[in-house]
């Protein structure tokens, strides 16, 4: 995985991301592209275990994708280097290692120091050593932070701009509300079951939505979720030969964790799928809520077809979607922000 350095090309793709609009802080707007951060430190802490550290910790791959992504795009400057257009760019760590200034090692964070809608982070301590013992004691934090925010940024982007045929159609037809990408104009709606496509050539991503009665304590296991998965896709996802359908991928990872939405239990499962009888496949995230007051079992989950090219971000719009689900009772709630 290569780090990507800061070039004069760099400057002209800033401005044309549009540095100079807004009205924040110096009037601009943050720019740059999904999921990079420009991270500052001198020279011979990046060359050395600091840099290291900092790497390992941005450039860890990406959980439940079926090959090696990193989680972000690093683009380093030493800070003689560090200066204007660069300091609007959205994600911004700031590493500074001084025994003269520090005594410990300190993590602090900073909104819109520059631009709007921009997070800073610093992390200050005496030596190189307390650096590299900080990422190593406290493993994908800030990895953890810059990747919040950016589901953030896209879960409030999906509430201007979302489809609003499906928003409809879920509301009317299945009780539920989600913010599906404007971009998933092809839809099916049966019983119980919806499912919307933005039917891309490159890049394809799919929501889909499906209840089942809560009739068992076990419901919440990744055991149960995954066969029910598997019996709800092979009988609503077939495959374009005959005999061929979706299914969950055992052979490699398949993970699940509880999160908390709306005050809520809400369960996140994720892997890989399958197509059956063909030789169709790639990732998946579902997320998994009881709606108490029918007594069910909602299911919002998305998976991405793109096999020319890498998953990371499809995976994580489609995630995004997810965080916009709400049950009957939350209908009138505004949409939480992932903490």
């Amino acid at each position: 995985m290569k780090t990507h350095y800061f070039l004069f090309a760099g400057l002209l793709l800033l401005l044309a991301l549009g540095a100079c609009s807004g009205s924040g802080p110096m009037g601009r707007n943050a720019t740059g592209l999904l999921y990079e951060i420009v991270v500052t430190t001198d020279q011979n802490s990046w060359n050395g275990a600091v840099g290291k550290a900092v790497k390992d910790e941005l450039l860890a791959d990406v959980p439940g994708l079926p090959q090696s992504e990193p989680a972000f795009k690093i683009t380093f400057a030493p800070p003689e280097q560090f200066n204007g257009l660069l300091t609007y760019v959205r994600n911004i760590l700031i590493v500074k290692v001084d025994k003269s200034i520090y005594t410990k090692t300190t993590l602090t964070y900073e909104r819109d120091r520059w631009a709007n809608d921009q997070l800073v982070l610093t992390l200050t301590a005496p030596d190189s050593g307390m650096v590299v013992s900080y990422l190593q004691k406290n493993p994908l934090y800030i990895n953890g932070i810059f990747s919040k925010e950016e589901m953030n940024r896209m879960v409030k982007f999906l509430q201007k701009e979302y489809s609003t045929k499906d928003m409809q159609l879920l509301k009317k037809n299945h009780k539920v509300m989600l913010n599906a990408p404007a971009s998933m104009t092809s839809f099916r709606d049966t019983t119980d079951f919806f499912w919307t496509s933005n039917q891309a050539n490159s890049g394809r991503m799919d929501i889909v939505v499906y209840t089942f009665p809560y009739t068992d304590p076990k419901t919440f296991t990744l055991e149960y979720l995954a066969n029910k998965r598997d019996s709800v896709m092979k009988a609503n996802i077939p495959g374009a030969f005959p005999d061929s359908y979706m299914t969950t991928e055992r052979r490699f990872s398949l993970t699940y964790e509880p999160i908390t939405a709306y005050g809520q239990y809400c369960g996140v499962m994720r892997g890989l799928w399958q197509m059956h009888g063909d030789m169709m496949g790639g990732p998946f995230v579902s997320h998994i809520r009881l709606d108490k007051k029918n007594n069910r079992i909602v299911v919002a989950e998305g998976f991405v077809y793109a096999p020319e090219t890498d998953k990371r971000n499809f995976i994580r719009r489609c995630e995004a979607s997810l965080y916009t689900l709400r049950l009957p009772e939350e209908f009138d709630k505004p949409v939480e922000k992932i903490k």
